[in-house]
């Protein structure tokens, strides 16, 4: 799972991304808010925490310009008792959750886990369930068969995360690259061969593929 991090305090910033690292999240941090936006334009990420006071581009405004382009990655706010009270601002323009500093690493860990789960898992359970008979725990990252865990390694396991956080939609191969190789080179046959591997491990009908747009999971209405 791919997590921005905006934070201007380098020892703040460094302490946050090793921890959540440490959880097994892939965590790019920005000191600027210029930066962050770009980096949100060219990558996908799966949640976003912001400090709200930051060089060239505040929290506020970050958000507001990704909400106005139409980007609904789910936001964490991250922020000094004196911007409390503009938290109803932030609300308005479109983010999630706020933590208050200084905060403990467990608070922020249970925040993103409840807003994943919010997010992207069914309302009132962290288990999807996918064509045909799986299901998926989208917070301990664990593929089902009737209630029994089907052995992924590290990166399968991260391709069906991917897969299935997408919604029914096709991700293409380079965007399987970025999110999951984090954009270091491997050729498509490798890619291939992953997808190939899961499929012996579950079905042929888990992962589907359309030729020239990518592969999907279908999850159950």
């Amino acid at each position: 799972m791919r997590l921005l991090l905006l934070e201007d305090d380098i020892d703040y910033r460094e302490s946050i991304k090793e921890y959540l690292e440490s959880l097994s999240y892939q965590i790019d941090d920005f000191e600027d808010g210029e930066e962050a936006l770009s980096a949100i334009y060219e990558n996908k990420y799966h949640l976003l925490i912001l400090d709200i006071r930051v060089p060239t581009l505040s929290g506020y405004e970050l958000v507001k310009t990704i909400r106005e382009n139409g980007d609904n990655t789910p936001v964490i706010y991250i922020t000094s008792l004196t911007d409390i009270n503009n938290l109803s601002l932030g609300y308005e323009l479109g983010c999630n959750d706020y933590i208050k500093k200084p905060f403990s690493p467990k608070e922020l860990k249970y925040r993103i886990e409840q807003l994943i789960k919010l997010f992207y898992a069914n309302e009132n359970s962290q288990k999807i369930r996918l064509k045909p008979n799986f299901t998926y725990d989208i917070l301990k990252k664990e593929l089902y068969l009737n209630e029994e865990v089907i052995t992924l390694t590290k990166k399968e396991n991260e391709v069906v995360f991917c897969l299935v956080s997408n919604k029914n939609q096709y991700i293409s191969i380079e965007q399987l690259r970025s999110e999951v190789w984090e954009d270091k080179y491997i050729c498509e046959a490798d890619i291939r061969v992953c997808i190939k591997k899961i499929r012996d491990k579950t079905s042929k009908e888990l992962i589907k593929n359309q030729r020239g747009i990518g592969y999907k999971i279908d999850r159950e209405e």
